[in-house]
């Protein structure tokens, strides 16, 4: 039976073309830290709402920006359906509420069913066709608005990128953990 592999069409802006979806978010968030990506996205939005002003951005960074977000969205659709020690466990305790960004302490704790919630509320057509809306209409002055419902999968695209964050830290937490000598575990313990 026959795979159907999704290209993240990463190579135009990280070089890279063979990723896997949790490698494709660490090559991400080494591009982009998670305030800086959220902080671009938001100002998109805005300067796409307004219409008549462009944003002041040069206009390869918001290129860049929709190239990475494009890819980690199809990442993101890979990882709907995966689970375990894949991806990692989802966590029973309660982490600060402060950690939590826009996510609920459910998605907090397993930060898989983001990505489940997204997609089952949005295509990952729909998903690719909001960002190139919001880069089109941020970049030029125009005198409408998208059409389209545009507050939904923005707020799915902040809880993606929390999610692929929090995943990302988890990861590397669970592999600084096992490189560490016994006496390095015991202080991290307390």
């Amino acid at each position: 039976m026959k795979k159907n592999n999704i290209d993240f069409e990463s190579r135009f802006w990280s070089g890279r073309s063979k990723l896997s979806p949790i490698a494709l978010g660490d090559v991400f968030f080494q591009f982009y830290d998670l305030a800086t990506a959220k902080a671009r996205l938001n100002l998109m939005m805005q300067y796409a709402v307004q219409g008549k002003t462009r944003i002041p951005e040069d206009p390869s960074v918001v290129f860049h920006l929709h190239q990475s977000l494009r890819s980690l969205i199809r990442a993101g659709w890979c990882l709907r359906k995966k689970s375990g020690k894949w991806i990692g466990e989802p966590v029973s305790e309660t982490g600060n509420p402060l950690l939590y960004g826009s996510l609920s302490a459910e998605e907090y704790r397993d930060p898989v069913r983001v990505f489940r919630k997204a997609f089952k509320q949005y295509r990952l057509e729909e998903l690719e066709d909001f960002l190139s809306d919001i880069v089109y209409f941020s970049l030029g002055t125009f005198n409408q608005v998208p059409e389209r419902d545009i507050v939904g999968p923005y707020l799915h695209l902040m809880k993606i990128l929390d999610a692929a964050w929090l995943i990302m830290e988890r990861k590397n937490r669970r592999k600084d953990r096992f490189q560490s000598t016994p006496q390095e575990i015991e202080v991290q313990i307390r």
